[in-house]
C-alpha cells in the first residue's frame, strides 16, 4: 500500500510540476512595466506554431493554436507571437516546426529591424531553448526541433547590440526573449508602452540578466497568457511560439 501511495505521490508531483513550467507575472524596470513569462524549458512542452498540419493555412491567431491543441487534450498554457513574416505570413528567416525546416537561415544584412545584424535565432531542443546570433548559428548548425530567426539581437553575450541608441525616438510596443547560459531557462517578455530598442534591451541586460536575447516585433507584439488575464487580439499573425499544457492544468 505505501509503495501504492509513494508512487501515486511521485506522479502527482511530477504532473504538478509541469503545470508549473511556465509563470507569468507583471515587473516594472526604471519606472515601465513589462509582462514576463518564465519557462522551464527542462520541462515544458514549449513549441512553434505557424500552420495547420493539415491544410498548411496560416494559423494567424491564439485561438487557432487552442484548437488545434485541443485535439491533443492540451491547452494554452501561454503564448507569443515569435518573429516577423512576409504579406502571406510565410517566415522571414529560419523557421523550423517539430524538426521540418520551412524557410532557411538569412545572414546578410537588409533593410527593417530583420537585417540590424546581428540578428539571432530562437532555437529550442529536447530539454533547453537558446538565443543565437545567426552568424554563431551558422557556424554551429545545432538541431533546432522548433526555431525561428528574427532580428535585431537586443543582448549579445551580456552586451547590448551595438548600434541601439539611448534617446532614438523609435517607440513601439515590443517583445522578445532571453535565455539562460545552460539554456534551461526562458524568458518572454512584453512592454506595456512603447519603448526603444536601447530601453527594452536593458531590461534583458541589467533586470533579468541573461546573456543573450532577441527582439521578435513591435508593430503586432501580442501575448497570450491566462494567469495575467491577457488574450491579446489584433491582426493575423505568423510564427508563434506556446507552451502546450495538460487541459485540466492550471498556470501560475
Amino acid at each position: 500500500m505505501w509503495k501504492t501511495r509513494l508512487f501515486l505521490a511521485v506522479v502527482g508531483g511530477l504532473a504538478a510540476a509541469g503545470a508549473g513550467a511556465v509563470e507569468c507575472s507583471d515587473q516594472q524596470f526604471e519606472g515601465l512595466a513589462y509582462a514576463v513569462c518564465e519557462v522551464d524549458t527542462t520541462r515544458a512542452d514549449l513549441r512553434l506554431f505557424l500552420q495547420e498540419p493539415e491544410s498548411g493555412m496560416p494559423l494567424g491567431s491564439f485561438g487557432a493554436v487552442d484548437r488545434l491543441l485541443k485535439s491533443e487534450g492540451k491547452t494554452l498554457g501561454f503564448a507569443m507571437n515569435a518573429g516577423m513574416y512576409h504579406s502571406d505570413r510565410s517566415p522571414v528567416g529560419l523557421y523550423v516546426e517539430d524538426g521540418k525546416q520551412v524557410a532557411g537561415l538569412v545572414t546578410s544584412d537588409g533593410p527593417g529591424n530583420f537585417g540590424l545584424l546581428p540578428n539571432g535565432v530562437f532555437c529550442i531542443r529536447e530539454g533547453r531553448a537558446d538565443v543565437i546570433e545567426a552568424l554563431r548559428f551558422a557556424r554551429t548548425r545545432p538541431a533546432c526541433r522548433h526555431a525561428s530567426q528574427s532580428g535585431p539581437m537586443l543582448v549579445i553575450d551580456g552586451a547590448l547590440h551595438p548600434r541601439f541608441l539611448t534617446d532614438s525616438d523609435s517607440r513601439y510596443i515590443r517583445n522578445g526573449v532571453g535565455t539562460s547560459a545552460d539554456g534551461s531557462r526562458a524568458w518572454f517578455v512584453i512592454s506595456e508602452r512603447r519603448v526603444n530598442f536601447h530601453t527594452f534591451g536593458r531590461f534583458f541586460r541589467d533586470h533579468l540578466a541573461v546573456p543573450q536575447a532577441l527582439y521578435f516585433d513591435g508593430k503586432i507584439s501580442r501575448l497570450y497568457a491566462p494567469a495575467l488575464d491577457r488574450f491579446d487580439i489584433g491582426f493575423p499573425m505568423g510564427p508563434m511560439v506556446g507552451v502546450a499544457i495538460d487541459a485540466d492544468a492550471s498556470v501560475d
